[in-house]
């Protein structure tokens, strides 16, 4: 199978191929990432697949046609491609790179968007305001259960399809719980009078209410739309009011339904007493990028317990609906051809019940952790005089250079925070800020030395380090695109060659490093970004913020350290946190410095837990105080570093 050769010029995606016992295998990452290429028809991007042993006869049943699709080895990659997880987009500058599943994919849609702008089904794939699966998997439950959870319990299942406790993972029951929840959407109350009002003509023997994107028929023709065709041996859901509306949203062509008045019985319905909207797609009604990221994950799971254990199937009753309703969609199914993906069913109404017999998680497996915290009861005087009877107090270092300042006077504008559209009076504080964050990176600034700003925001910490220290390479990290893109605004009016860019979550950097940064990393972000440096052995300068959002993950508990967790419980600590944020300026003297000493403490946790993996950490205050209520600085050196300093 012969593909186009890949354009100068254009961006690449890279995508992640491997062999498991000699067999080529295809991450389900770089299957979802394939199949959305097919299904939006994108050809505007080429794709390198990255393995160890390159061997692209053995994909050619999954290409898409049209893609312009070249092989690399895994150390041939670019260096800011190598830096992250796959898959990951370039662009075509080599200096601008997304990186993660769900990142990535939104970019995808958007080039689409671009180069077919008549594809109505394309554009409403990002959702809602275009906040599909935008959230980072680090603060929203659902994009980590779609893009990390549900596929690494597909593949760990299909790694061993006849491992019973594999059938039901708890990912898949937590989506077969989430597909039952009601549905609410905008004009939700008028979709329910139309429900209850085809509810009671179905009742009463008459035919159904003809909504948008059904056939006078009763629904056997498909909408008007892209792709068209009827797919033989493929049987139709009843048109029922949700999956009118969710036809017609795709629909090109489709006619608005004519507007008509219910009947006064249906009118005087009480809100609360019409019937809850059913799960048509993941999300409710509409199908979006979530339903795409599934579809690859749920198809190869269900091929694999057809074949090693069917009588699981009927535990995942809405599931298999949502399966079959999928394929509604002839855009999914040429899209699923394209891509060498046979699709199952349909099946009928599976029972409501699932069999008894059927292996289920324990119950501690069946949610994800999470935060054991309680709710706050009471001030900090307890806690503080507890870690106080324990010898434990906070302690700030003194600043190593209070006065130091750039000459901002002499700087390019673009360098200034000023450009950040913020005022004159919180630019200056912003100046007060970085001064603070750059003298202590130029304490450990070497050149050739690879700094990477996490959280970058806008730019304001890695533009003024890339332009101060030019024999460095910078590299910002931000989850942000709007964010990212004002970054890469100034940096190419200051005409800076020394930084890159990476939009992806703080997980999806693995690159080498020498110096992590971050200002006002807000919550759990200032311990990731500890932990990555740590990772690394790279030295830190962190200012932390928003204490009171310090919550338990999947990756981190609170106490830190184990000399805290060994005087505090979790929520004696999550207290301190919360008080930790009272430093607003407006509060009382007394309160501020409550929660001062409480932020001194809390940051106290996290340099001892870094000082137990080989760091020297110091917490001071930044200078002036007044340039921030959260003026707490955290700088460490790993020891190695220290040694070789002397």
């Amino acid at each position: 199978m012969k593909h186009p050769v890949p354009k100068a010029g254009e961006a690449s995606l890279f995508l992640e191929v491997s062999n498991i016992s000699g067999v080529p295998s295809l991450p389900l990452h770089s299957a979802i990432s394939l199949f959305l290429l097919s299904y939006t028809e994108c050809t505007s991007i080429n794709v390198h697949l990255v393995s160890d042993h390159p061997h692209i006869q053995a994909w050619s049943g999954v290409l898409p046609k049209g893609l312009a699709v070249s092989e690399l080895k895994r150390g041939d990659a670019p260096t800011l491609v190598q830096a992250c997880r796959f898959p990951s987009v370039l662009e075509a500058d080599g200096r601008f790179c997304r990186a993660g599943l769900a990142v990535v994919l939104r970019n995808i849609i958007q080039r689409s968007c671009q180069e077919r702008p008549s594809r109505r089904d394309i554009s409403s794939l990002l959702g809602f305001k275009d906040t599909c699966l935008k959230a980072c998997a680090e603060v929203s439950q659902w994009t980590r259960l779609c893009e990390l959870d549900i596929p690494s319990a597909v593949e760990a299942h299909l790694l061993s399809p006849e491992e019973e406790r594999l059938w039901l993972p708890a990912a898949i029951l937590h989506l077969e719980r989430r597909l039952g929840e009601p549905v609410r959407v905008h004009n939700d109350d008028k979709l329910r009078r139309r429900k209850l009002q085809q509810s009671r003509k179905a009742e009463s023997g008459q035919s159904g209410v003809q909504g948008p994107g059904s056939s006078p028929a009763g629904g056997d023709q498909e909408p008007q739309g892209p792709d068209r065709g009827a797919e033989p041996g493929l049987s139709e859901p009843s048109p029922g009011v949700e999956l009118s509306a969710a036809l017609a949203k795709l629909s090109v062509d489709a006619v608005p339904a004519a507007a008509t008045r219910e009947s006064s019985d249906i009118r005087r319905v009480k809100t609360e007493e019409l019937p809850d909207l059913e799960h048509v797609f993941a999300e409710g009604l509409y199908f979006t990028l979530t339903d795409v990221v599934l579809l690859p994950c749920i198809h190869h799971y269900l091929s694999s317990l057809v074949q090693h254990a069917p009588h699981t199937l009927p535990a995942l009753p809405l599931l298999l609906r949502w399966y079959t309703q999928v394929q509604q969609l002839p855009a999914v199914r040429r899209a699923a051809r394209d891509c060498g993906m046979t699709l199952l069913g349909p099946w009928g109404p599976p029972p409501s019940c699932p069999l008894s017999g059927v292996p289920r998680p324990v119950e501690a497996e069946q949610e994800s952790p999470r935060s054991t915290s309680e709710p706050f009861v009471g001030g900090p005087r307890p806690t503080l005089t507890k870690l106080q009877e324990n010898g434990i107090e906070a302690v700030f270092s003194p600043h190593p250079c209070p006065s130091w300042s750039l000459h901002w006077e002499t700087l390019p504008p673009a360098v200034s925070p000023i450009e950040g559209k913020m005022s004159a009076a919180r630019a200056v504080r912003k100046q007060q800020q970085l001064n603070n964050l750059v003298a202590m990176v130029m304490e450990m600034a070497r050149p050739g030395h690879t700094i990477v700003d996490f959280c970058s925001g806008g730019g304001h910490v890695g533009i003024v380090l890339a332009h101060t220290l030019p024999q460095c390479q910078v590299i910002l990290i931000e989850n942000k695109e709007e964010s990212l893109m004002r970054a890469r605004e100034r940096s190419s009016r200051l005409g800076l060659k020394n930084v890159s860019f990476i939009q992806a979550n703080l997980d999806y950097f693995t690159g080498p490093f020498h110096i992590g940064v971050a200002l006002h990393a807000c919550g759990v972000a200032t311990d990731m970004v500890v932990d990555r440096c740590v990772q690394a052995r790279a030295g830190f300068v962190i200012s932390p913020c928003c204490y009171g959002f310090i919550q338990n993950t999947l990756k981190f508990s609170f106490p830190r350290s184990k000399k805290f967790a060994e005087t505090l419980t979790c929520k004696e600590h999550m207290i301190l946190c919360r008080f930790a944020d009272q430093t607003a300026v407006q509060l009382p003297a007394e309160r501020r410095l409550i929660g001062k000493r409480c932020m001194g403490l809390v940051d106290l946790d996290r340099s001892l837990a870094a000082e137990a993996n080989g760091y020297s950490v110091r917490v001071m205050t930044m200078e002036p105080e007044s340039c921030s209520p959260k003026n707490n600085m955290l700088v460490g050196v790993p020891a190695e570093h220290q040694i070789q300093q002397h």
